[in-house]
């Protein structure tokens, strides 16, 4: 049986400096109404798919969270059959860490959100309000906007005019952008922390423009009652020799700064080799595009802005050795910086970066434990012949609930697969179920659940919703057959379903007060540089 511990022992165990995987296991809906600050998400709908790259050590310490409603002891029944050997659950879930008189956080991405405004105190990073900005554009000022997220969060909406160049890019990037000292460089996102952060990342690397953050991002400028642009793919180019030399010296400035340290292949082999002993991260922060051209193997991608935007998607190990790789050191340098000034004290930037020899092509696949493939799969034909069939199956899409609405097979029924016995009795407790998701993975490992369920004919859609829709087979949009709720995501304010101004203005309330919260909780400590 799974041990368990105690709030005061857990809460001891985040202060003592071993490794430690806390992984919260509910939905992310759930997760994101109240949750540990160092928690991070690991839905149990989701854990074969993402706990190998977030706990990549068999041996590490984990403490799964729940509600004190089963979850954990259902994920640790799973992790321990993969063969992962020191798993606990918190005695008595969430409502037990709350009654100890310990801090409960709401939100996604806390400790990254929290550092961006330590950031803003610290250092006075300067910014100009949606207003300011409207008239500076008026008035024909020499300036560029710069959009610090990646292009699929840009393209939804930015400032007019505004030029994509996710964080870490913006000290890679810059020299090229604005050459004439006399630019003034304005830094964006959706609201405030890569906002923030980009522009203290410039004003760190000592670029001779003036540059400031725009006061709470596209959101802000939306409550000011200013268009937005929509759907645009305005893209930086890759800079110049020129500009990468400026780069790299910026960044080596800003390494001596922060403490900077770095790592030769010999001692990463080493490292490598005792992977089994010490967590190790290896994370490429170029962009993915990049990545996917040519990476090291072993590695996996985080964007650089991305990675200290929401650092929990991707090291789920605290106090585990960081190794970051690019090509020219300048995005794994200022990435490495802010990381270090997190407080994550073993990060380290490959010297050298990437070789030209022995580089792998494609996309991250990651290990899928579990995984042993269904004994039934049938095609799209198949699928659709016996939908039109008198006795046809109910099919059950595991997808996530805004791929769901965009478009789901016509009469599938969405359901959340942690919560799939309940869903299928909404659905009429069917005796032949067809399971799809995005491209059929989760649905193969959903299989043994409905038959535990009681499901007596099950079969999953090869290659998912997306081999119907290759097949031009018809997609219905919208919210029908719910037979779970969306309790699987936590929307951005701007994805509401309305009340979105009212959204907007909470979420960017709740960015800024959460430093004074984190204070309280006294688990993280972030470290000011003079």
């Amino acid at each position: 049986m799974t041990r368990s511990v105690t709030a005061p022992e857990l809460k001891r165990m985040l202060r003592d400096d071993k490794e430690l995987a806390l992984l919260d296991v509910r939905e992310e809906g759930r997760f994101a109404a109240g949750h540990l600050l160092l928690a991070v998400p690991m839905p149990l709908s989701q854990l074969e798919l993402r706990v190998r790259d977030l706990v990549p050590r068999w041996a590490t310490r984990i403490v799964l969270l729940d509600d004190a409603d089963g979850l954990s002891a259902r994920a640790a029944e799973g992790l321990e059959g993969f063969g992962y050997t020191d798993v606990a659950l918190l005695e008595g879930g969430l409502p037990a860490w709350k009654v100890a008189g310990y801090q409960l956080f709401s939100g996604m991405n806390v400790p990254s959100k929290a550092f961006g405004e330590f950031v803003e105190h610290t250092y006075g990073t300067p910014s100009v309000t949606p207003e300011e900005l409207k008239a500076l554009l008026e008035s024909k000022r020499d300036l560029v906007i710069l959009d610090s997220r990646p292009m699929e969060e840009y393209s939804v909406m930015n400032i007019p005019g505004g030029v994509d160049v996710p964080g870490a890019e913006l000290v890679y990037r810059v020299h090229d952008i604005a050459p004439d000292p006399e630019t003034l460089v304005v830094v964006n996102c959706a609201g405030r922390t890569r906002s923030i952060i980009g522009a203290q990342s410039l004003i760190n690397a000592g670029i001779r423009n003036k540059v400031v953050a725009l006061r709470n991002g596209t959101m802000g400028w939306h409550l000011a009652g200013l268009e937005l642009e929509r759907g645009k793919r305005r893209a930086a180019p890759l800079p110049t020799s020129k500009g990468v030399e400026t780069a790299k010296a910026a960044a080596e400035r800003v390494g001596r700064r922060f403490g900077v340290r770095s790592v030769n292949q010999e001692t990463l082999r080493t490292w490598q080799a005792e992977a089994e002993h010490r967590t190790l991260y290896l994370l490429d922060v170029r962009g993915p595009d990049e990545y996917e051209a040519g990476h090291m193997p072993g590695s996996r991608n985080a964007p650089g802005g991305q990675l200290v935007q929401a650092t929990d998607t991707y090291i789920g190990t605290r106090n585990a050795r960081v190794v970051l790789v690019d090509d020219t050191g300048v995005r794994a340098t200022m990435t490495a910086s802010w990381l270090i000034q997190m407080g994550w004290a073993e990060v380290y930037v490959l010297d050298g970066g990437l070789l030209p020899f022995g580089l792998e092509q494609g996309p991250h696949r990651p290990e899928v434990p579990g995984l042993d493939g269904a004994d039934h799969e049938i095609g799209v034909d198949e699928l659709a012949s016996r939908l039109g069939s008198p006795t046809p199956p109910v099919v059950i899409d595991l997808a996530r609930s805004p791929a769901y609405k965009r478009g789901h097979i016509p009469g599938a029924w969405f359901a959340i697969r942690s919560e799939l016995p309940a869903a299928l009795e909404r659905a009429g407790s069917p005796a032949a179920v067809v399971l799809t998701s995005a491209d059929g993975l989760l649905a193969r490992l959903a299989v043994p659940e409905a038959r535990t369920a009681g499901v007596a004919d099950v079969a999953v859609l090869q290659g998912g919703t997306g081999a119907w829709r290759a097949a031009g087979r018809p997609l219905v949009e919208g919210a029908e057959h719910m037979a779970s709720e969306t309790l699987d995501v936590f929307p951005k304010p701007y994805e509401r379903d309305g009340g979105i101004e009212a959204a907007m203005k909470e979420y960017l309330t709740w960015e800024v007060d959460l430093v004074n919260q984190l204070q309280a909780d006294g688990d993280v400590h972030f470290k000011p540089y003079e």
